[in-house]
């Protein structure tokens, strides 16, 4: 778990994912196409993914990819992000933690 929170507080956009997703896949489209540069764990290659997506699910991620934390804070999956982007409060969420410019 320290090591999770030390992995989502580095960075202002931390995505948890696996290349075997579309979901995933999806969802780094996204952060991509707004000029966003995300920190993205790929869980099915990294040393200890197992342990990794075992810790996100104790900090209360279901499904454990693609999880996503802004500035530190969990936003959750696919269906949260992309309701944040649907209701226009995605990108002023990116904006506060200096994760885009626009």
């Amino acid at each position: 778990m320290e090591k999770l929170q030390k992995m989502i507080s580095e960075k202002s956009v931390v995505i948890f994912s696996k290349n075997s997703c579309c979901m995933s896949h999806t969802i780094k489209t996204l952060f991509l196409d707004f000029g966003v540069n995300p920190t993205i764990y790929e869980l099915d290659e990294i040393t200890r993914g197992k342990e990794i997506e075992q810790a996100l699910a104790q900090f209360g991620c279901s499904p454990t990819v693609p999880v996503v934390f802004i500035g530190g804070q969990l936003v959750g999956g696919a269906n949260q992000v992309m309701s944040l982007h649907l209701n226009r409060s995605l990108i002023p969420m990116l904006k506060r933690v200096g994760a885009l410019w626009l």
